[in-house]
Parts: C-alpha cells; structure tokens; sequence
C-alpha cells in the first residue's frame, strides 16, 4: 500500500506537528500540478503558434498556473524549511543565540506572511474593477493565490516556532546526510 505522506519531507520532524502533513503533501501535489500545467501549455503555446493558430486562452491560463506554482510553492518550502531563511547561519550557532537568530528569522518570515495576507486581500478586492483577456474573469482570481499562500506561511512559521520554543531549534538527530558532507 502506498504511503500517503511521502512527499512529507521528515527533515526538522521536531517542528512540525503531525496533523499538517496532509496539508504539506497536498501542497507539493498541487505545486507540482500546476508547474508540470504551466510547462505543458507553454509547450502547447509554441506549437500552435508556430502552426499558425494560436490558442488565445493558453496565455491567460499559463499566468495563471504559473503564479498559483509559485505561491503555493512558497507556502510548501516555508513547512520544509527550504525557503525564506537563513538556515546556514542559524544552524552554526548554538545556545541562546541559536534561539535568538532562528526564533528572529521566523519572526520576520510571519511580518512578511502578514505582508501578504493583508495587502494581498486588499489587491485581490482591487483586482474586480479588471477583467482578463479573452475570458473577461476578474483579475482577483490570479491575486487570490497571495492571502493564501500568507496564510499557509503564517501557519506553518507559527507552527515551527511554538515547536522550536518547546524543544529547541537544532535537530537532535542531526543534519541530514548530505548537508554533512556539503558543511
């Protein structure tokens, strides 16, 4: 039988709670989607094209998969510590001013995710007064992807500091393997 959290990467483990890994293994899915849709009809973009006839929609729906990749792609990584900060630096110190640094990094990732949840709202309410060609949806479907993708980051710098202020930030079985041997 296949394991349903397989893309749930077991990194940093004592971060994050159990209870989030569908949400992680449903966003790298939905991640994945949404590239391999933008990859396929860019390809399908150039081939029409160069047939001479074009699909006007496939520009439209290629923006749209692409920015959804990527926003959902930035709420995937913050879960598995891949992005959005300075994991280098934190994990060279040790003691209280590992504690400091990597509980200050997150702080400044969840102003960011607010950043995004709050002006993000305020575009996606902003983006009804304009339609997009040839479909004439509104504009605040392409901007819906940031509030939510600030909530998803919100969510999970939260979940990793209240883990990390329980039981440390340094991974007690270490660094992964290959982290080793790149240090």
């Amino acid at each position: 039988m296949p394991r349903f959290d397989s893309l749930v990467i077991q990194d940093q483990r004592h971060l994050k709670w159990r209870a989030f890994d569908p949400i992680e293994q449903g966003l790298m899915i939905l991640c994945g989607i949404c590239i391999a849709s933008f990859s396929l009809l860019v390809f399908c973009d150039v081939i029409t094209r160069a047939i001479g006839r074009p699909w006007l929609w496939v520009q439209e729906a290629t923006m749209t998969f692409f920015l959804y990749g990527i926003f959902i792609g930035v709420a995937a990584a913050t879960r598995r510590n891949d992005h959005l900060y300075l994991a280098v630096l934190a994990e060279s110190m040790s003691g209280g001013a590992r504690l400091f640094f990597e509980f200050f990094n997150r702080l400044c990732v969840l102003g960011v995710a607010f950043a995004m949840i709050y002006y993000g709202y305020i575009n996606f309410l902003d983006g009804f007064k304009s339609l997009r060609m040839p479909s004439m949806t509104p504009i605040a479907s392409l901007y819906a992807a940031i509030p939510i993708s600030g909530l998803f980051v919100a969510l999970f710098t939260i979940e990793q500091m209240v883990n990390g202020l329980k039981h440390g930030f340094a991974d007690p079985n270490g660094p992964p393997e290959e982290k080793r041997q790149s240090l």
